[in-house]
């Protein structure tokens, strides 16, 4: 299971910056609102994504593939791309990030 974001309906402008790790290596890709706050990060084996405090409780309760983000700590969840979570329901979660992010000042 692969996470495209050009599949994702419904999401505007973004740019997209390597996120790399403490090592110098590249660990995966942040992706940026116009506002250039960060709405995805997408590593080789989890996406993270901006959610508000309770869906990222409900997510994390039901799943045992979600936890809570590194990038985004409380104010988001990273999945692991394990197939227990429809990749459909995944962009969902990566469209409402972007709604979520492009709103913050």
């Amino acid at each position: 299971m692969e996470f495209h974001i050009e599949e994702i309906g419904g999401i505007g402008e973004y740019k997209v910056n390597d996120l790399f790790a403490k090592n110098g290596e590249k660990e995966g890709e942040i992706f940026l609102a116009p506002n250039e706050k960060a709405f995805l990060v997408d590593r080789k084996k989890t996406v993270e994504v901006r959610t508000d405090r309770n869906l990222s409780k409900l997510l994390r309760e039901q799943y045992e593939s979600v936890m809570v983000s590194r990038y985004f700590g409380n104010g988001g969840i990273e999945i692991v791309m394990s197939g227990q979570i429809p990749l459909e329901e995944i962009y969902d979660m990566a469209r409402l990030s972007y709604n979520l992010t492009k709103e913050l000042e």
